[in-house]
């Protein structure tokens, strides 16, 4: 099912805004980015997502900002790793026989150099505010994808009932066929200018009732109306039935080829 979500939730002058979108696919697939500090926590929202979503590709996206906008937290410069940076770029640089020298701007670019409050705090304690946002995007990803499961099972619904209106003409007609090939039988002989044979020919009769045998599709009708059967209780499940839908189909289709199979020969 295809889905979107998105929660948010503040704390300690931070708002942390998780975003949740899926589409459709067979296994799940979850990717998850997160801002550095928040690294830590990228299991613990993988195992909340997988107790309530089993399939689908789905994407979660979490952002960490000051909540009115502006940053009054403190910053912190780690002047060592930034000489060792400096140190070591400009190594390289004469290394290589590179032009130009470490500029200030690619020294506080470079992980750790500059550091907030955020990631001087402990990781832990934003998993109550990320774990609040994540539930609050599952919430609105379930209501999208139940809306748009509620519709496809509607669709689906009409076109089962339109394949029972089907199967059902055909089990009407399927005693006809025998007696339809009879008649086209006999026409074959006579416009083949052979003598006609008696009802009771026994070639006649053996001929007859190997095509009987040959054409029967009562057991294609039968697992049909079972599968149809199988099919509405599966779309009416709470249960994830994607997989079990799909077996059906599969079915369906095979029935309905060797039923059109038959009816050509």
């Amino acid at each position: 099912m295809t889905g979107y979500g998105r929660g948010e939730c503040a704390q300690d002058g931070f708002k942390i805004t998780v975003e949740l979108s899926s589409v459709n696919r067979k296994q799940s697939e979850i990717s998850v980015y997160l801002p550095r500090e928040l690294e830590a926590l990228e299991s613990r929202i993988r195992d909340e997502i997988n107790r309530r979503i089993a399939r689908g590709r789905l994407t979660v996206k979490v952002s960490m900002h000051a909540a009115n906008g502006s940053y009054s937290g403190r910053v912190k410069l780690n002047a060592v790793l930034a000489r060792a940076y400096a140190r070591e770029l400009n190594r390289l640089a004469k290394e290589l026989k590179l032009a130009g020298a470490v500029t200030l701007e690619t020294l506080v670019r470079a992980p750790g150099v500059l550091q907030t409050d955020e990631e001087l705090s402990d990781t832990e304690t934003f998993w109550p505010s990320v774990e609040k946002a994540l539930k609050k995007a599952l919430d609105a990803l379930m209501k999208m994808r139940a809306r748009e499961g509620t519709h496809l099972a509607k669709d689906l619904g009409k076109r089962i009932a339109t394949a029972r209106r089907s199967v059902e003409r055909v089990q009407k007609q399927a005693p006809e066929v025998v007696r339809r090939y009879q008649e086209q039988l006999r026409e074959r002989i006579k416009n083949a200018g052979l003598e006609m044979p008696g009802v009771e020919d026994e070639r006649l009769l053996k001929e007859i009732v190997y095509f009987a045998d040959r054409s029967d599709i009562s057991e294609e009708l039968t697992r049909l109306q079972s599968h149809f059967q199988q099919f509405d209780d599966c779309v009416k499940s709470k249960e994830p039935v994607g997989r079990t839908l799909d077996f059906l189909a599969q079915e369906m289709n095979r029935e309905v080829n060797t039923i059109g199979s038959k009816a050509n020969e």
